[in-house]
């Protein structure tokens, strides 16, 4: 790892220096939070610990957007309890990444964008803007998708998909004034969706009661018996569901709406501990809600057909009952399907606190997504932008395919789409993980702070297991790709480009 890599920055730009918060076009952070006590380093104090809350808790929704609902329900729909020890596993090395990502963001008073664009000359760093931005995009994507089917579960399918879709345009609009209520009001909220999620998806693995020991066993056996290729793919799409690439670069950003002062060591020493705390709590939680749902659909869904699942439907009166209804013997779940089985097996009332769970799941990632977009565009660019035009652009983007595919195929083909992204953000990882790697490792960046070989080890292992679960991605891509030279010649070219480009950022690594 370079130990100096602050001064071989591009050109453009000067080095870091420390004690100095140069912040780029910052349009976020309007107001920090004092930190009480701040010359008191000694002992623990929950004060403390409560002004450093925030931060972790948004970068945790992250953990909870429909795209990982999804991957949760699929998990425990074709593996059972199986491949619960991958998602902690994940969630684990996803903690790793988010601790480098606050403690760059402390150390040097700049989020992971704004680095990147005083220390990578100008051609990696449009590169690897375009990459986070379709990270963002695709991430965008999954939320449209979810609030619409939350909205057309709750409205019995009264209200269209595609008009769900365009619901989610107002709604974003709506929720960014809330800003304007103060920082901390606005944490509030979005841990309140958090809480609305913890009740809804306990709700429903209370009523469901899964096998505990069976949980337990997936929990902590890593194992997969009698698994498959099936299995195989959902647990690479575990991991590419929780460690989202984009979060990595928000989470860089919100730890600065905390006042610290950088040329005290101690101080930036016990933000650091304080934000790890709070990781580690905003993690647990998420985790917890993401074992709710793979159990639910571990102990209801696994091994059942469409057949038995249309005859309870039909008996309990469900209006979303004909999804159930087609010859296929093996079911093909998702967020909407998982709704319609939850209240054809539990009752109405379970589709419905579903359904409001997928909706706080949706309008909370809506808001991280904005955010994040917002500090990748002022940091890689130094491009100021109000924020109305800025969520304009990118959910123009993410909407327009979406209503197309809602009107035109239907729901089937939208809930698929969520797999399709999953494997997206996956591809998007090492322009996150090598980045955050490669300037926590740098010396003349993090000075005393600076990442200490087990951690160097471990997120370049990381980083490899990531671009080895992209290559098998691209190999089972292949399998589905027309048979013909051009379709594959097209593969082989962008699969080099990608490569080539990671190369590049490994070799920064290492230099």
């Amino acid at each position: 790892m370079s130990n100096n890599f602050a001064s071989s920055s591009s050109n453009e730009t000067s080095p870091v220096k420390k004690g100095s918060v140069t912040t780029v076009a910052s349009t976020y952070f309007s107001e920090q939070i004092p930190i009480p006590d701040a010359d008191n380093y000694k002992m623990f104090s929950f004060r403390k610990l409560w002004a450093f809350t925030g931060p972790g808790f948004l970068m945790s929704i992250a953990y909870l957007d429909p795209g990982n609902i999804e991957s949760d329900l699929q998990s425990g729909s074709v593996a059972q309890f199986r491949l619960l020890w991958v998602l902690m596993g994940a969630t684990i090395l996803g903690l790793l990444m988010q601790r480098l990502a606050a403690r760059l963001g402390v150390v040097t008073g700049m989020h992971l964008a704004e680095v990147c664009y005083r220390q990578y000359p100008i051609v990696p760093r449009l590169l690897l803007w375009l990459m986070v931005e379709i990270a963002i995009i695709g991430s965008d994507m999954q939320e449209v998708i979810g609030t619409a089917i939350a909205i057309y579960l709750l409205s019995d399918g009264k209200v269209p998909l595609y008009a769900g879709v365009i619901i989610t345009i107002a709604d974003t609009f709506t929720f960014l004034l809330l800003d304007k209520y103060g920082l901390r009001k606005l944490e509030g909220f979005f841990a309140f969706l958090i809480l609305v999620m913890a009740v809804t998806f306990g709700y429903e693995y209370i009523v469901v009661a899964p096998n505990q020991a069976q949980v337990v066993k997936g929990l902590f056996v890593p194992y997969c018996e009698g698994c498959g290729s099936k299995q195989l793919l959902q647990a690479v799409g575990v991991i590419g569901a929780i460690i989202m690439p984009h979060n990595i670069y928000l989470h860089s950003a919100l730890v600065k709406s905390r006042e610290v002062d950088r040329s005290k060591r101690p101080e930036i020493r016990e933000a650091n501990k304080y934000f790890l705390i709070e990781a580690i709590i905003a993690l647990f939680i998420s985790f917890l809600i993401n074992v709710f749902v793979v159990a639910v659909f571990a102990e209801g869904f696994f091994n059942q057909t469409n057949h038995d699942l249309f005859e309870k439907c039909e008996a309990q009166g469900n209006p979303h009952a004909s999804v159930f209804n087609n010859t296929d013997q093996e079911i093909s779940v998702d967020i909407y399907k998982g709704g319609v089985f939850l209240g054809c097996k539990f009752g109405i009332a379970a589709m419905y606190i579903w359904g409001v769970g997928i909706l706080a799941a949706g309008q909370s990632s809506t808001m991280t997504g904005t955010y994040t977009g917002q500090f990748v565009m002022e940091g890689f660019l130094n491009l100021k932008w109000k924020r109305w035009q800025r969520v304009l652009l990118t959910r123009t983007i993410a909407i327009l395919p979406t209503v197309f595919i809602a009107i035109y195929e239907g729901i089937e083909n939208l809930t698929v789409m969520n797999d399709l992204l999953n494997v997206l953000m996956s591809l998007q990882l090492p322009f996150a993980l090598l980045p955050i790697l490669t300037f926590t490792s740098a010396k003349g960046l993090m000075d005393e702070f600076v990442n200490g070989r087990t951690t160097k080890i471990l997120t370049a292992l990381l980083a490899i297991v990531v671009i080895a679960i992209n290559l098998f991605f691209v190999v089972e891509y292949l399998e589905k790709l027309p048979d013909h030279w051009a379709a594959y010649l097209g593969v082989a070219i962008v699969v080099a480009c990608y490569l080539l480009f990671v190369l590049y950022l490994v070799s920064l690594c290492t230099s």
